[in-house]
């Protein structure tokens, strides 16, 4: 088959988790011997169009900041959609990732036009969200994802949460290739130098509420006054975060790394601390979480009906507490000085996602339906 991704971020040089998703099964997908494209903005020096282990990538367009004032640019995202319109493809299989929606449009003209089966994978679904998001713009919001939910009925969700929501939107049915992991690379990874007790790793962003988690090391902090805490990333919020540790006296406890340009040296510090904290109300799958688990140690996780990580966690490998300061901090102080998490639970849970299990998943529904 030839088959081609549509997203704005190309991997690595934009470190999420969509963009290593589509990073990890196109490469697979290629040493499968199958003709893989994936068409983003441009974000390495030189040649346009470049090839990356057996994968072709299209920078279709200069890269633009992705954020504007904390949000998704729209000027951005309306930018690259009218850039993609240039491009020719005689792909078989046409993949568009959901968000950030204009470009879903882009994707349907080019499958009219050029023959190719238009896939749209689901990272998350909004819904009333968007309101909240954009405020009275919300509604706009809204109309748009009600409509890219119908411009295919061969639909991807990256988890059960994300189908849900898609069909409560109204869309069409939508088979689940989620997120992986290397679960071989990951378990040969030892275990980094500075320990710690809490971690967290991913973008510092509004909603994923780390100033919420700081508030909670507060309270933990009367418990366990040499609590150690990393705060792994880069992002809007990162001034506003270390803003607020200073003001709650927290300098000492609380190591704000930045952003991790090695993986593995990432993976070793969750090796290295005890408890993975994912407070985000709004997670569509939550690899950070996931990859702690194949680390060996349990996930804090809030529970809001957009959190997607609450699907990934049981008993045996995290808890799951009220989105607010004082009970996220008594569910962390559960795991730290009372109830035990079973390293080899954690692990064994995390290896359903694989990712040549997933990269398999994914081959079985562009066959199915190419």
């Amino acid at each position: 088959m030839k088959i081609a991704y549509v997203y704005d971020a190309v991997y690595p040089w934009v470190k999420g988790g969509a963009e290593k998703r589509i990073y990890e099964i196109s490469r697979r997908l290629a040493a499968r011997g199958h003709e893989v494209h994936c068409y983003g903005m441009k974000w390495w020096q030189g040649q346009d169009d470049i090839e990356a282990e057996g994968v072709h990538l299209h920078g279709i367009c200069p890269a633009r900041p992705l954020y504007c004032n904390g949000k998704r640019s729209i000027t951005q995202a309306a930018y690259f959609a009218g850039r993609l319109l240039a491009i020719r493809t005689n792909a078989d299989v046409l993949d568009c990732q959901n968000f950030p929606y204009l470009s879903c449009f882009s994707a349907k003209l080019i499958s009219r036009l050029q023959g190719p089966k238009l896939f749209i994978t689901w990272l998350e679904v909004w819904g009333e969200y968007w309101r909240e998001y954009l405020g009275g713009k919300g509604r706009a919001g809204q109309a748009v994802e009600w409509a890219a939910a119908r411009l295919t009925d061969r639909n991807i969700a990256i988890s059960r949460r994300t189908q849900r929501d898609l069909l409560s939107l109204g869309g069409r049915e939508a088979q689940i290739v989620p997120p992986g992991i290397d679960c071989k690379m990951i378990s040969e990874i030892a275990p980094s130098g500075p320990q710690s007790d809490l971690i967290y790793v991913g973008r510092l962003i509004e909603h994923k509420n780390i100033d919420q988690f700081i508030r909670a090391v507060k309270h933990v902090k009367s418990e366990i006054p040499d609590v150690k805490v990393l705060i792994v990333g880069d992002g809007p919020e990162i001034d506003n975060l270390k803003l607020l540790a200073r003001e709650l006296d927290l300098s000492q406890s609380i190591s704000f790394l930045g952003f991790v340009e090695d993986y593995n040296y990432a993976l070793s510090l969750m090796k290295s601390s005890r408890i993975f904290v994912s407070p985000s109300t709004r997670e569509g799958f939550g690899m950070a979480a996931l990859e702690a688990n194949a680390c060996g140690i349990p996930v804090v996780t809030v529970n809001h009906d957009m959190n997607a990580v609450m699907d990934l966690i049981s008993k045996d490998t995290g808890l799951i507490c009220q989105p607010e300061e004082e009970d996220l901090s008594r569910a962390i102080l559960t795991l730290l000085l009372g109830q035990s998490i079973n390293k080899e639970r954690c692990i064994n849970a995390a290896k359903e996602y694989d990712w040549d299990a997933v990269c398999n998943r994914a081959e079985r529904v562009y066959e199915q339906t190419s």
